[in-house]
């Protein structure tokens, strides 16, 4: 045998040997990579698909709020026989109606199990008052489970036999000022329109699936998952995340990284990742817990599907052509030309592989390598800018939450949780300062006779108008808010008794100027308080509301002070 022979074969054998290992080699790394990538992709993902569902209930559940902390409400559910009280109340369900995202609500009494429900149809406006829960029908157990158990909200995919509908009912106790039960209020969001909006939104590769504390399935792209009636059926028998998963190792894997989860004090944008088998394929599981909603958020990656790895086949091929090259090269020209743009570009992948997405400076090189590079670069480029364009869908969505739950959409005022805020504040501030601050509680007198008569779009009109106007009489740090309905808080200051009152006489002319269709004038009763350093907010607003009662009972169209 030839030596030309021999050295075919040897180069032949180490170009083999040397294919064999960088395969084996680019595998590895490249399976390194997409699970580093994977993993921080499935926390973006969770965050996202968090967002995605938090955005629509945020407003719901400020509003459900709202109407279980309105005064109609509550004294209607001190006093659920009394006619006048029942008819105020009716006329506060209706006028939250409109502001639901599906145009519906129900209010349920505990001293009479009274259940009242109003659809976006506007079918049982003549009779809102459906039917009594009764504490032995199983399917009246939610109510009496929730009011035992004192959740002051709740999130539950249950059908309603009654109504004969199945929805996303959000849950939301209506306490007395003392704290003690009085019912239910809330409001219930299609299931099918959750399900295409949130959870099925046909993202190759990727599923999406929230779950209540207990791990029961609530919102799944397959309804036949969805564990309805979570809260009242018995533990071991619910639809679980379990199901999802195959090995038993799974279950409790799954069932670890939620119990982390809840134990957490602050749990807000914490994630939990790890390897699953779904369906016989091993898939990554991201979990994060929202503890507004006390539900989980699992998302499901197939890396096969999401990041093949044969989309690296042509780094792959590169790298194969400049290995046959070093056979042919000398030492000093692959030390210069292969070896050091390697082992940087090793170093790159490595970082990429251990989370650090930064841009790397690579040498320079020619032919292959230098396409390697090129192809590395437009990888990680790639993986940057879906990174990016994640975390940045993730920020907006979070600042336009934030937004959303504190101003009223229709007057653009801030809204009742945004003067909550503003109320703690000034008062925090008083106690060091020492000054005072002034509170107008203003309601617009007979409200539902304009809206019964032009409609509710001329309502919401009218609602827009006085809000303007108010505007039009607050100083630079005074504030004004749509406390609910048709009822106005103003935030005065700086303040003192003389300005107190000239405020508030001035608001009640005010609304003189407001443009309405005619034979209705809109007119103020207002009721104002100067709160002093030291006076708890509850107070505050109690002062309010009794002098704005004393101005109604003393004919409306004026201002008290108490």
């Amino acid at each position: 045998m030839s030596l030309r022979s021999r050295f075919l074969m040897l180069a032949g054998a180490l170009l083999l040997v040397g294919l064999v290992g960088v395969w084996f080699a680019f595998e590895r790394i490249a399976e390194g990579i997409i699970e580093q990538w994977g993993k921080h992709v499935a926390e973006i993902q969770v965050r996202y698909d968090s967002a995605r569902l938090q955005q629509p209930l945020e407003r719901e559940i400020a509003l459900s709020h709202q109407l279980a902390d309105s005064t109609a409400i509550l004294r209607f559910a001190r006093e659920p026989d009394n006619p006048d009280r029942e008819a105020a109340a009716i006329e506060e369900m209706e006028s939250f109606r409109g502001n639901f995202r599906d145009e519906n609500y129900f209010v349920a009494l505990r001293e009479n199990g009274a259940y009242y429900h109003n659809n976006a149809d506007d079918e049982f406006a003549d009779d809102p008052l459906r039917y009594h829960l009764d504490p032995d029908d199983p399917d009246d157990a939610w109510f009496f489970r929730l009011i035992e158990e004192e959740r002051d909200f709740h999130l539950n995919v249950n059908p309603d036999t009654e109504l004969g509908v199945t929805k996303l009912w959000i849950d939301v106790l209506i306490r007395d000022r003392d704290g003690s039960i009085l019912g239910m209020t809330g409001t219930g969001l299609e299931l099918d329109g959750i399900l295409r909006d949130i959870v099925d939104i046909e993202q190759p590769g990727i599923t999406t699936v929230f779950a209540d504390f207990s791990g029961a399935i609530q919102l799944y792209r397959d309804p036949e998952f969805i564990e309805f009636a979570s809260l009242v059926q018995p533990e071991g028998q619910k639809s679980t995340v379990e199901r999802l998963v195959d090995r038993p190792r799974d279950h409790q894997r799954i069932r670890s990284m939620m119990d982390e989860l809840r134990d957490l004090s602050d749990p807000e944008g914490e994630v939990r990742t790890d390897f699953v088998q779904v369906d016989g394929q091993r898939q990554l599981a991201g979990i994060a817990r929202l503890p507004t909603l006390d539900w989980y958020e699992i998302t499901l990656l197939d890396l096969d599907e999401v990041m093949p790895v044969r989309h690296f086949t042509p780094v792959l091929v590169v790298f194969g052509f400049t290995l046959a090259l070093v056979l042919v090269l000398l030492h000093m020209a692959l030390q210069r030309l292969i070896f050091r743009p390697v082992a940087a570009l090793e170093q790159a992948m490595a970082r990429i592989q251990s989370g650090d997405l930064r841009p790397v400076e690579l040498p320079e090189a020619r032919g292959e390598i230098g396409r390697l590079m090129r192809h590395y670069q437009s990888m990680a480029e790639a993986i940057r800018n879906q990174t990016r364009n994640l975390e940045t869908k993730v920020r907006e969505r979070t600042e336009a939450l934030h937004e959303m739950a504190r101003k009223d959409p229709l007057t653009g005022l801030v809204n009742r949780r945004g003067m909550d805020e503003l109320l703690d504040d000034h008062a925090q501030r008083a106690r060091h300062s020492g000054e005072p601050f002034g509170v107008i509680y203003l309601d617009l007198d007979h409200f539902k006779p304009l809206n019964d008569t032009h409609g509710h779009a001329e309502g919401d009109v009218t609602l827009t108008r006085v809000a303007e106007r108010l505007r039009e009489f607050l100083g630079p740090d005074d504030r004004v808010a749509r406390w609910g309905g048709d009822e106005f808080l103003v935030l005065l200051h700086p303040c003192d008794p003389e300005r107190l009152s000239a405020m508030g006489q001035a608001l009640i002319e005010a609304a003189a100027g407001v443009e309405t269709p005619e034979d209705t004038p809109v007119t103020f009763s207002a009721g104002g308080h100067l709160a002093q350093p030291g006076e708890p907010v509850d107070e505050i607003l109690e002062h309010a509301d009794h002098a704005l009662y004393s101005a109604k009972e003393s004919g409306r169209n004026r201002f008290d002070v108490l």
